[in-house]
């Protein structure tokens, strides 16, 4: 071999020995990297059973007679899934109230069936609901549908619902608020 030669097998090797020890070290960290993420297999989640309660499932079997095809009704769904704060407001104050709100679900939602806007919400109240926490709930859900003007209705939670007392009652509702 001439001395270009020489030259050229020396580079080449060289090239080839950077180039494997790039693609070592890069792969190194890459799975380094890797490992130091937060691992979420450490948590461990199950299915629940069922959406409702069987006392939740029963009165929405309830509501869904009352409105038949009227309205559609949707179970447990978040406060913030039909409410926001005010854009209006600063954003510590606007984060603060949908903190408030953010954790809270709607028993009951009732939307209209063409366009999916809420028309009102329902609240099933237990006896739960005569606790100091569960007051202090209600007295902010009533204050968010207040503000938000979205219509609230609360039924008591009973063994047995006649179907035209919660017809009545929902449509006292919508009606008086047209």
């Amino acid at each position: 071999m001439d001395g270009l030669g020489i030259i050229l097998n020396h580079l080449t090797h060289d090239f080839l020995l950077v180039f494997v020890a790039t693609f070592l070290l890069f792969s190194f960290f890459s799975v380094f990297i890797k490992s130091k993420k937060k691992d979420n297999s450490e948590f461990t989640y199950c299915a629940l059973p069922k959406l409702f309660t069987p006392a939740e499932l029963s009165f929405y079997f309830v509501i869904k007679q009352a409105v038949s095809d009227s309205f559609d009704v949707f179970g447990k769904v978040g406060i913030a899934d039909v409410i926001s704060p005010d854009k209006e407001m600063n954003r510590k104050k606007w984060q603060s109230a949908f903190n408030r709100i953010s954790s809270k679900h709607f028993d009951y939602v009732i939307c209209d069936p063409n366009t999916l806007k809420v028309v009102a919400v329902i609240e099933l109240d237990d006896k739960s609901h005569n606790l100091r926490k569960s007051v202090s709930r209600d007295l902010l859900i009533n204050d968010v549908c207040r503000s938000a003007n979205i219509k609230l209705i609360r039924f008591e939670a009973k063994s047995t619902y006649q179907i035209a007392f919660v017809r009545e009652a929902i449509n006292d509702v919508l009606n008086a608020h047209q």
